[in-house]
């Protein structure tokens, strides 16, 4: 489950293995019936999938070999999940990356505030920060310290995928005993928080007898589910932040979570690792990212000696040991037999009658959104794209993470001024995920990533782009709005990859939303693509070997398609794999660039979505017939 789950970066819809008696005795283990767990094995062995030492092998069209005595402890980072990093490197790939992630005019001498003493959850500020040589210093909480580029301010033991593996989970917790036994503690400015998807993933833990040391550490359980994965983890302490933004510092985040791209985590965190829950403890005692943990100690013990991570990681078999002992069938049945029955607050909600959805006018949670409004009969005839402008020009990996709104509502944001405006306090905004049942906040969030740079505004990061033919800088929704207004199409142009990422279905509702109508890129993740024509927006391609650099496109050009119909072939079985359009650049002088692009509609099925306008609008016409 946990290979599978990772399976949309390399490019698959999901990874299978075969089923075999371990997997029968897992799901009896986890308290599935005794019929059920019959049925799978008749199912799967009728099917010919059911594993054996003799069964014949399986025939694919092609295999690969992985020696496991090759295999090497690991972390992801620090912007992609696919970017592995052994953990003896790790040091030196953020070191070596760290000019890259400096934000835009940062990396200089620190501008400290003039405050010194902020109020907070954590504590008290009681000495004013002051800039050195490789970072800030601050006095927090009865600590001083000083924060520097590769600081870790984030420790978090979350994904309800990782943390479904007992195995790891109690290798946390003993090496959190290990460490608490040699005296060492977690770093004051690392911000810790336990929150695995599963109920019974405590129960074993405190069955082990393991709860206190990784609470000791600070590691306590915040609740079960999306936490720190998709932006959930709570501000930091404002001391921390401010120093983070004063210094201008790359601050780090280490999470047993699968997603880390740009923005995701926080947004005061610009380099963000993933690993295993028990490394993701070790970094926790480190307190930052540059070191390396083979050859360097996590700190001193209470008799002063240095402690490596070799002497705190568990062996195997006091891991196996462990989880044989505390983890029991019934803990699963006790913790899900009434998973569905509801407490009393859900059993007592009203419910309107009637078959449709009763929406509610006044509700900031879920909206009627707008993609049937006014919806002819029959679709209209594929038209030529003319005046339409560039709304965002971007270069390679640009993710749905980049695209889609997640994480915290930010105050002065178009999402948070609409919802001022309709009598929100700032601290009911919850986050984009909780709100995206409402379009109007979600595609002000679209783009609004804060790490999002549009090369129309080089200076700028997050949702800015460039009013055109005005030369304004404003952010990306007041734009797409004034383009809306004054009926002016717009596109996007971007590199390679574009759209690679899990946060999907609003990565492309998002865009249709403000008015893009067409993307250009040198290459798609498959799955973005698919989603985009679904939303009635035109996935091209660039020529071979070229890209908007290389055909010196600027974004300031306005941009017109032509051919489109013929191309498309009206979804009415003339279409045609791998048709071009013809794209014309004019630029404010007079000067075109023109090139032949690609339309990335590759099946007769897909041409008919956009020839509806979207998988939505195709549905629904076809249930009317």
């Amino acid at each position: 489950a946990t290979i599978a789950n990772m399976s949309p970066e390399y490019g698959a819809t999901c990874g299978i293995f075969p089923v075999d008696q371990v997997a029968l005795d897992y799901l009896a283990f986890t308290g599935r019936s005794a019929e059920r767990v019959a049925l799978v094995e008749a199912y799967m062995k009728e099917q010919g999938l059911f594993h054996t030492a003799d069964s014949p092998e399986a025939t694919y069209s092609d295999t690969l070999e992985l020696d496991l005595g090759t295999v090497q402890p690991s972390l992801a980072g620090p912007k992609r999940p696919q970017d592995r990093v052994l953990l003896g490197d790790v040091k030196g790939s953020f070191l070596g990356q760290l000019d890259e992630l400096v934000a835009p005019g940062g990396g200089k001498q620190p501008q400290l505030p003039t405050v010194g003493n902020w109020e907070s959850e954590g504590g008290v500020m009681v000495a004013e920060p002051e800039a050195t040589d490789t970072g800030v210093r601050l006095a927090w909480n009865g600590h001083e310290f000083e924060l520097r580029h590769g600081s870790v301010v984030i420790a978090a033991i979350t994904s309800c995928t990782n943390t479904s593996n007992p195995y790891v989970m109690v290798a946390a917790g003993l090496l959190a005993r290990n460490a608490v036994e040699r005296g060492l503690k977690s770093q004051p400015w690392v911000k810790t928080s336990l929150a695995p998807g599963s109920k019974v993933v405590t129960d074993y833990l405190d069955e082990a007898g393991l709860t206190p040391f990784l609470e000791q550490l600070n590691f306590h359980l915040v609740g079960y589910g999306c936490t720190t994965c998709i932006g959930n983890s709570g501000p930091l302490p404002e001391p921390i932040r401010d120093a983070i933004h004063a210094g201008g510092l790359v601050a780090c985040s280490v999470l047993s979570g699968n997603r880390n791209f740009e923005g995701r985590i926080g947004p005061d965190v610009r380099a963000n690792y993933l690993a295993s829950p028990p490394l993701v403890v070790a970094y926790a005692l480190a307190g930052r990212i540059d070191i390396d943990l083979l050859n360097e100690p996590l700190g001193r013990g209470a008799d002063g000696e240095p402690v490596f991570l070799k002497d705190l990681w568990p062996d195997e078999e006091e891991v196996d040991r462990v989880v044989r002992e505390s983890l029991r069938s019934e803990m699963f049945t006790k913790g899900y037999d009434s998973v569905y029955d509801g407490d009393e607050r859900w059993n007592g909600m009203e419910v309107p009658e009637g078959d449709t959805y009763a929406w509610d006018p006044e509700s900031t949670y879920v909206k009627l959104p707008p993609f049937f409004t006014d919806l002819p009969r029959q679709p209209q005839p594929i038209q030529d794209l003319t005046g339409a402008r560039v709304l965002a020009l971007v270069g390679d990996s640009i993710t749905t993470d980049h695209i889609s709104p997640a994480g915290a509502i930010k105050r002065d944001s178009p999402a948070g001024e609409y919802l001022i405006e309709n009598g929100v306090a700032p601290k009911d905004f919850n986050s984009y995920g909780s709100r995206r049942g409402n379009h109007e906040v979600m595609m002000r969030g679209t783009f609004a990533n804060v790490r999002f740079r549009n090369q129309l505004v080089p200076s700028l990061e997050g949702g800015f782009t460039l009013f055109l033919p005005d030369e304004v800088p404003m952010t990306l929704f007041d734009a797409a709005e004034r383009y809306r207004e004054a009926g002016v199409p717009s596109v996007i142009l971007a590199g390679k990859e574009y759209g690679t990422g899990s946060s999907r279905d609003w990565a492309a509702k998002g865009p249709a939303l403000l008015g893009v109508r067409a993307v250009i890129a040198r290459s798609y993740e498959r799955i973005h693509r698919s989603n985009l024509i679904g939303m009635g927006i035109l996935p091209l391609e660039f020529p071979p070997g070229e890209s908007a650099e290389s055909l010196g496109l600027t974004g300031h050009e306005v941009i017109a398609i032509g051919g489109l119909a013929e191309a498309v072939g009206g979804g009415l079985g003339e279409f045609e794999k791998g048709a071009e359009v013809a794209v014309t650049a004019t630029a404010a002088e007079g000067g075109e660039i023109s090139f032949q692009a690609l339309v990335r509609l590759d099946t007769p099925q897909e041409a008919r979505y956009y020839q509806h306008g979207g998988i939505l609008q195709y549905v629904l016409r076809q249930l009317l017939d």
